[in-house]
């Protein structure tokens, strides 16, 4: 799975670039906030995509229906998602199945 060029960000890491992007509307389960904000990032060199990681965060989706005030995801909190997923296995340049991380309880993002 590869990400959409358009609308995402660059953010380097450790000497490593990636690509992030968050999906611009949120999707029935966060219109609704019954599922938090998720964010994509996968290695943004090469000639093939790699396994993306898909980070679940503690909020609500910006562009959720309800009126839910959220935080914005800053370029440290996507680092320290970098970091943590590299700590636990993510290799972002071996093709794969996204990987996974769940960061509701890391105390980075604000719960809504």
């Amino acid at each position: 799975m590869a990400l959409n060029k358009k609308g995402s960000r660059h953010i380097t890491v450790d000497g490593i670039e990636y690509r992030w992007r968050i999906r611009r509307k949120p999707t029935y389960m966060q219109g609704l906030c019954w599922t938090p904000l998720t964010y994509a990032v996968e290695a943004a060199g090469g000639s093939h995509p790699g396994t993306t990681l898909v980070v679940t965060s503690g909020q609500a989706h910006p562009g959720n229906w309800v009126g839910v005030e959220t935080e914005p995801i800053r370029p440290a909190h996507v680092a320290a998602s970098i970091r943590e997923a590299r700590e636990q296995g993510w290799e972002p340049i071996q093709v794969g199945s996204p990987f996974r991380l769940d960061r509701r309880s890391a105390g980075l993002i604000a719960q809504p």
